[in-house]
């Protein structure tokens, strides 16, 4: 399986994880403005890994994973601050921060593979 093959599917889980743990704050919590910024960002990621699929270059393809990347970033401030404000218990915030931090370290890496493909 190819790394963007891992990243769409990786993506996607994580995108359906992040919408259903908004649907439970909202409805459970009464948690209303940090989850509208944690489904941009969280879904975000996945959607910017499906633009850069049909990039119309090497640079586009890699601004817009670096992008993902800045998403997957903000995305795990808004859970850590879900987590610290008692929104998420220890086995949730765990548990989703693990997939986020996943698709942290698969991003770099096929931007850096990108990158090896651009002639100097």
């Amino acid at each position: 399986m190819e790394k963007e093959d891992i990243i769409k599917d990786k993506s996607m889980d994580f995108a359906i994880r992040v919408v259903n743990l908004c649907k439970y704050l909202k409805k459970e919590k009464q948690e209303y403005e940090i989850s509208k910024q944690l489904v941009r960002s969280g879904t975000a990621i996945g959607a910017l890994q499906r633009e850069a699929m049909h990039a119309e270059s090497q640079a586009d393809f890699i601004h817009k994973f670096a992008i993902a990347q800045k998403e997957c970033n903000e995305t795990l401030f808004w859970l850590e601050l879900l987590y610290k404000t008692d929104y998420l218990t220890s086995d949730e915030y765990f548990s989703i921060i693990a997939d986020a931090k996943l698709l942290m370290g698969l991003i770099p890496r096929s931007i850096k593979t990108a990158k090896s493909h651009i002639p100097s």
